[in-house]
């Protein structure tokens, strides 16, 4: 299924076996009962309490006397411990214990009365305790009220040193919340015990709240009150010292009633008013190490006909709703709508009828997230048990007792890809596998399998593009927090409150700085690049030449990228990529390294130079590893070997095949100016030869599909022999190059069209500073002699003009002249110039 619960706890596993084992010891050794053992009877009241911030969980459970006993399994050692054991029959509302296992405080109350459901009564007496249980000793009353309490220890980021001091928070019905600072002390050697305990110093932390939320992992509480009606959201900060602080207050556009009272994550709440609860709205927040802020929100909704559910990007700034058809109930189907942090994602769903998975990091563009509705195995495979997200992946089964870490399923997403056939399920699903991380090579291979299979059909957008852009983007976005706003993440980009804190809260702040005074320029694009390329290449086609340091600096990029990228890549590759030097594509490189590295040196404040050179290399070189990839897979799987370069055979059809991928490839990297492996062009010109008629290469050649490269031209006047159709292609060829590249090729061809091609350019390089002077003397006619008489005069010209400087007007390529067909040639050229 898309959603994978990967099991870190189960009561029925982790906890019971050794509760077992507990009243076996204790049989054995003559105890009898009332040890912790005595569960026959009474499984079903062993439940979870709380979760700690360090992974520790507390549960609690009774004996067939009714005692109540708590129990601690540490996460980390995988170890139960018996914390503390009421010889009365009370109920358990909350419990907490402390980061070094010293103090446990819990608030209960009386037992319902057997024949009577087992829920509490108006005006139930509610105790709240402090206990002392390193050894066990005193017990301190708290608050005995006649309102519900919940107790919260803090565990701030400390050493692993004791704490001198412990913080408390309760949680009152009567909605607030204190916080209580307690000191303790060492007595005895190893006993510790609550010092002052007469007189606790408390403060309000907040009142007047109608839900809250706490987060363990961050020790941060969310909580909403009303004013004038308008719900606002506050947040409020816990630190290491008893130092707290509010670190924004922000209206949201949710409806809550004065009257209701909700509780998230602070434990067990089965306690809580039932009636209230289902008449109150699911909503709970969700952050991330992005810098990410969500409040997803679902009213109460009395019909079953639909559900509307929303989601509040704080940290971009906006937010979105949404309405679902549900259709027909489904019995199994838990009264409720599940919201689950899954890193870059948040996932909604109601079993039996759909499941949305939702892009925080790019909200912008929906085509990111995934919709799934009706009755599809994704859907009906789910959790049917409420699920609640308690910090970061972890989900706790109140009902079962099972804590999860949920994780999106890649295996069964990449399976989802290859199989779903609408492009708005195709993007989200690529989207969604790439950022999971999880060994991206292989991930990588996958979907360049799928793509090579799928090339043609998506088309509502280009699946090499999106592969190339966010493969990169994921590869480099765990560098730095702020990456989602510098460097493109999707082919598609076209389609006041927070204080100065560091940590989260300051890449929070930065998203909002973001949102409130940023342009879309700021995502990187290659504009400028394209600009200085192509001002390079005319440039150098007009024979002017760029400071000579600028260009070495820009090919010395070049040069660090591809050392970078083959030295990530240590398997040889199939392809002849990489073995020419390939100037155009080599400074289309560098220029792209240096400005990314500009553009990222700009923006990115407080990070090293050093570090920012780094992650260009590293961001460039995966772009060119990417369509290596994709070539190396397409090559491997049509089995081409290295006579493919050889042009005198006929083309298979793997050829054709390998031809339309690196068609695709080009097609995908020009519209966004990427660069492309030294070679590329060349092995592409070559296939074209080989796959296409004269007339569709001619085609693609004058449609800048086909780039004529120095080396692809070479290889072709040698492989090709002087049959009537290859000298119609090497003509049509050679009539198409640069005149430098031109005059360079003629000389690898001995034919009379070649030799007329270097004659005229040799005549026309003589004649091109020509200024007529007097001559003093004239040559010797004898041994240039024609009847034709103008052509006497102008081969008198061109021989005062090469004797006049030998070196600068040296004769190259006279190999493959043909002396007597340039006199013919020049001779018809001039009498069809003159009409004769």
């Amino acid at each position: 299924m898309a959603l994978r619960l990967v099991s870190d706890f189960d009561l029925g596993k982790d906890v019971l076996p050794w509760l077992r084992a507990q009243r076996a010891a204790l049989v054995a050794a003559g105890a009898g009962g009332g040890g912790p053992g005595v569960l026959e009877n009474n499984y079903e009241s062993l439940r979870v309490l709380n979760v700690e911030r360090n992974g520790n969980i507390i549960y609690t459970y009774k004996d067939d006397k009714g005692n109540v006993f708590f129990g601690l399994y540490d996460y980390q050692t995988k170890q139960n411990e018996h914390l503390y054991t009421f010889e009365k029959d009370l109920q358990v509302v909350s419990c907490s214990v402390n980061r070094e296992r010293t103090l446990l405080a819990t608030s209960l109350v009386q037992a319902a009365k057997e024949g009577r459901r087992n829920e509490l009564q108006p005006g139930s007496r509610c105790l709240t305790l402090l206990v002392e249980i390193h050894p066990i000793n005193n017990v301190k009353v708290l608050k005995a009220v006649d309102s519900y309490i919940w107790v919260q220890f803090l565990y701030p980021h400390v050493e692993s040193h004791p704490l001198p001091e412990n913080h408390l928070l309760l949680i009152s019905e009567e909605k607030y919340i204190e916080q209580l600072h307690i000191q303790v002390t060492r007595e005895d050697g190893n006993r510790v015990v609550i010092k002052n305990s007469g007189h606790l110093p408390r403060e309000r932390v907040a009142e007047d709240f109608v839900w809250a939320q706490w987060d363990m992992s961050e020790q941060r509480l969310y909580y909403i009150d009303l004013k004038k009606s308008r719900s606002v959201l506050k947040c409020i900060q816990f630190y290491a010292d008893e130092h707290f602080s509010l670190m924004f207050e922000a209206p949201l556009d949710v409806s809550l009633s004065d009257s209701g009272f909700k509780l998230v994550n602070f434990g067990y709440d089965d306690l809580q008013d039932q009636e209230k609860l289902s008449k109150h709205p699911t909503l709970c927040v969700f952050t991330n190490h992005t810098g990410s802020l969500c409040v997803c929100y679902c009213p109460n909704f009395d019909s079953w006909e639909q559900i509307t559910y929303s989601v509040l990007y704080f940290h971009k700034g906006h937010s979105k709703t949404f309405t679902a058809t549900l259709g027909h109930v489904d019995s199994r189907v838990t009264k409720g709508i599940t919201f689950l942090s899954l890193d870059y994602y948040v996932a909604v769903y109601l079993p039996g009828h759909f499941f949305h998975l939702l892009n925080i990091q790019h909200p912008d563009l929906i085509c990111h997230s995934l919709f799934l509705t009706g009755n599809s195995e994704v859907i009906d495979m789910l959790p049917h048990s409420p699920l609640q997200s308690l910090s970061g992946p972890l989900v706790l089964d109140w009902c079962s007792g099972k804590l999860y870490r949920a994780l999106l399923n890649q295996s069964y997403l990449l399976e989802f890809l290859w199989n779903t056939r609408l492009d708005c399920e195709k993007l989200a699903l690529l989207q969604c596998v790439l950022s999971c991380g999880r060994d991206p090579r292989r991930l990588e291979a996958k979907i360049i399998q799928w793509i090579s299979e799928n090339i043609s059909a998506c088309h509502s957008f280009d699946l090499i593009q999106e592969f190339i852009i966010a493969s990169s983007y994921w590869s480099i976005y765990p560098e730095t927090s702020n990456m989602d706003k510098l460097l493109p993440y999707s082919s598609l980009l076209t389609w006041d409150t927070v204080h100065s804190f560091k940590g989260y809260w300051e890449k929070l702040n930065s998203n909002l700085e973001y949102v409130k005074y940023s342009k879309p320029h700021l995502h990187y694009n290659n504009s400028v690049v394209r600009r200085e390329w192509h001002s390079l290449i005319s440039e150098e086609k007009k024979g002017k030449r760029r400071s000579t340091v600028y260009v070495r600096n820009i090919l010395d990029n070049a040069i660090k990228v591809i050392s970078n990228l083959e030295a990530r890549n240590l398997e040889p590759r199939l392809t002849p990529l990489f073995q020419e030097e390939d100037n155009h594509q080599r400074l289309l490189m560098g220029l792209m390294v240096s400005e990314l590295k500009d553009h990222l040196l700009r923006h990115l404040q407080g990070v090293e130079k050093k570090k920012i050179e780094q992650m260009v290399l590293d961001y460039v070189s995966k772009l060119l590893d990417l369509i290596c990839q994709i070539l190396e897979a397409s090559w491997r799987k049509h089995n081409l070997h290295p006579w493919v370069l050889h042009l005198n055979r006929r083309a298979s059809a793997a050829e054709f095949a390998v031809f339309h991928i690196m068609t695709r490839i080009l097609e995908a990297t020009n519209s966004l100016f990427l660069p492309l492996p030294p070679g590329f062009h060349t092995l592409h010109t070559i296939l074209g030869v080989h796959c296409l008629p004269l007339h569709n290469l001619l085609h693609y050649i004058d449609n800048g599909v086909l780039l004529l490269t120095e080396a692809a031209v070479t290889r072709l006047m040698k492989d090709l022999d002087n049959t009537e159709k290859n000298e119609k292609v090497k003509f049509s060829i050679i009539v198409r190059l640069p005149p430098l590249t031109g005059q360079k090729i003629c000389r690898l061809w001995d034919h009379p069209v070649s030799s007329n091609i270097i004659s005229r350019n040799h005549v026309k390089r003589l004649l091109q500073n020509y200024n007529k002077q007097p001559r003093s003397s004239m040559m010797d006619k004898s041994s240039f002699s024609v009847e034709f008489l103008p052509l006497n005069y102008f081969i008198e010209i061109l021989t005062d003009i090469e004797s006049s400087n030998p070196a600068l007007y040296a004769f190259e390529g006279h190999d493959n002249v043909d002396a007597k067909f340039v006199e013919e040639a020049a001779l018809k050229h001039t009498t069809m110039l003159l009409g004769l």
